[in-house]
């Protein structure tokens, strides 16, 4: 592979085989602090794919930032081909606050590709998509369930890119939904100018759990493995099925008082099987939710404490749930085999249902 030349970002040459950490300016806070963008440049040695890997666009979905630090002790630009941009807080402003928002209300990941001159979401996504997403042909965003929630690890595609499919195969989380994009999302913008996303789900708000984070750093350093980017198996010679799904369903509380969860994301369901129990105070008038499909239940709340109506099971719809995790021989079986019936459909984010 041919050597790599210098890396060029906010106006600095990144020489091949070594690192910088770059403050994108973004404005000044209500008491004059300056505020700022932080990204770590991993420029290889050789030649190879820029990808940038981001995570809190969302402020209070922190597990991606505890993968970032992971990756950033990790990788070894000496050793490296392409070059890897690392963002561990993409919402600054509602990292420091515990807040999924901006200060203004505004959600970031609704507001690409923003503007300059706009609001402090249209300025932040402006300059992260700019100077992050613009530079390169792959990304990985990491989210988390919202609070009082809990995402099983999973990946989410674009409809129909049978790239996307092989990268989150080698990526490895338990369950790969197509899901189609969101105007003003970032994977929505990134799509448009020909940039590739994974949206990596995982974990519970506010919150660091070693399955999310464990899953995300080793799911990274398989797609870069996969990419050519580092030595490292990519964990496709005998992949077993992830659950692949394009539809999926959230089961409401049937009454309020308290739940007793039966079931937990992860679980395989079968229509009708119990997932909890709902009775009141006295544990009286329980009330069984039930599955309305069979899948797997890839996210479910934590807080026992429900009111008539609340989404306590997230469930990716698919056929035979039980045999998710099964060996095969290729990628190309494991692609064929769980491929989903039917076009994409409308998959319920965690903000659109509580």
């Amino acid at each position: 592979m041919d050597e790599s030349q210098p890396f060029i970002i906010a106006g600095e040459d990144i020489a091949p085989g070594t690192s910088k950490d770059i403050a994108f300016p973004i404005t000044t806070l209500a008491t004059g602090t300056a505020s700022a963008l932080g990204v770590r440049v991993l420029h290889g040695a050789k030649a190879g794919p820029a990808v940038f890997v981001s995570a809190a666009i969302h402020g209070d979905e922190i597990v991606g930032t505890a993968v970032i630090q992971r990756l950033a002790q990790a990788l070894d630009p000496q050793v490296m081909s392409g070059t890897v941009l690392l963002v561990p807080v993409a919402n600054i402003f509602g990292f420091i606050n515990h807040s999924r928002y901006l200060p203004d209300r505004r959600d970031l990941n609704r507001s690409f590709p923003g503007s300059a001159g706009g609001s402090l979401a249209g300025q932040l996504a402006h300059v992260f998509y700019r100077e992050v997403v613009a530079r390169c042909t792959l990304g990985i965003d990491i989210h988390s369930a919202a609070i009082h929630r809990y995402n099983l690890p999973q990946i989410r595609i674009a409809a129909g890119n049978t790239r996307l499919v092989e990268l989150a195969m080698a990526f490895g989380a338990p369950v790969i939904i197509e899901s189609p994009l969101r105007d003003g999302s970032l994977r929505d913008q990134a799509q448009k100018h020909g940039v590739d996303m994974l949206l990596m789900e995982a974990g519970e708000a506010l919150r660091f759990d070693k399955l999310s984070v464990e899953t995300g750093v080793e799911g990274v350093t398989r797609v870069l493995a996969h990419l050519g980017m580092i030595e490292a198996d990519d964990g496709l010679t005998n992949v077993g099925i992830p659950a692949r799904a394009n539809r999926s369903v959230w089961v409401r509380a049937p009454r309020g008082g308290v739940a007793h969860a039966v079931r937990e994301s992860g679980d395989p369901v079968r229509k009708g099987d119990v997932l909890a129990r709902v009775c009141g105070l006295f544990g009286e008038d329980a009330l069984e939710l039930v599955s309305p499909v069979d899948g797997i239940i890839i996210g479910h709340a934590t807080l026992p404490v429900v009111h008539q109506g609340d989404a306590l099971f997230h469930i990716a719809e698919i056929p035979h749930p039980e045999r998710v995790g099964a060996r095969i021989e290729s990628i190309t079986e494991a692609i064929l085999a769980s491929e989903p019936e039917g076009a994409a459909e409308v998959l319920l984010d965690e903000d659109e249902v509580v």
